[in-house]
């Protein structure tokens, strides 16, 4: 019984350390983590949900609105989240690339803000990032609340088209965003 227990203890210590970890922060709610899988899940068009306004504070200090009828990409993403670094260069260069075409915003959720504008610092992330955690509770039934990262693709009819729910890649995003722009329903 004791070797069953000190095995029992073993894996589960090897298993936080493997997870992805909280970076020091203390936040009860950031064990609530689930880590996505890289699925993108594209909508039908006659199936998409409206998205919400994207409004509030950001993490520059300003208040900010996004302006609809555009392609938007959202990113759902926290400092201390292992994926959520490993994605944010390609997300970073996209932007960059796209600028004018498509708008990207990020939300970030469960940090703080110092470790925040660190990670946007750190890898030059050209968009708005909102630092209003509501924000995610008006994407209902678009965006698993505890799935981060986790990237949602806006139609220009802002309507919410593709969720991708984990780290993505460039060859995922990339034909998500021309799908999305080749749709029929484009306007």
């Amino acid at each position: 019984m004791k070797k069953l227990i000190a095995l029992a203890l073993t894996l589960s210590t090897i298993f936080a350390l493997t997870s992805c970890s909280s970076g020091g922060l203390s936040k009860a709610n950031e064990n609530a983590f689930v880590s996505g899988t890289g699925v993108a899940v594209y909508i039908k068009a006659a199936d998409r949900k409206p998205a919400p306004d994207l409004l509030g504070p950001t993490l520059s200090g300003t208040n900010l609105k996004i302006a609809k009828n555009q392609e938007i990409v959202v990113n759902v993403w926290a400092s201390w989240c292992s994926p959520c670094r490993a994605e944010a260069p390609l997300l970073a260069d996209f932007a960059k690339r796209l600028n004018g075409k498509v708008q990207f915003v990020g939300i970030v959720t469960r940090d703080n803000i110092s470790s925040a504008s660190a990670f946007v610092n750190r890898f030059n992330i050209p968009y708005p990032n909102f630092i209003d955690d509501s924000l995610l509770a008006n994407f209902r039934g678009s965006l698993l609340p505890n799935a981060i990262p986790t990237t949602l693709i806006i139609d220009a009819n802002n309507k919410v088209a593709v969720r991708i729910s984990g780290e993505v890649t460039y060859a995922l995003l990339d034909s998500m965003i021309k799908r999305v722009a080749a749709d029929p329903s484009h306007e």
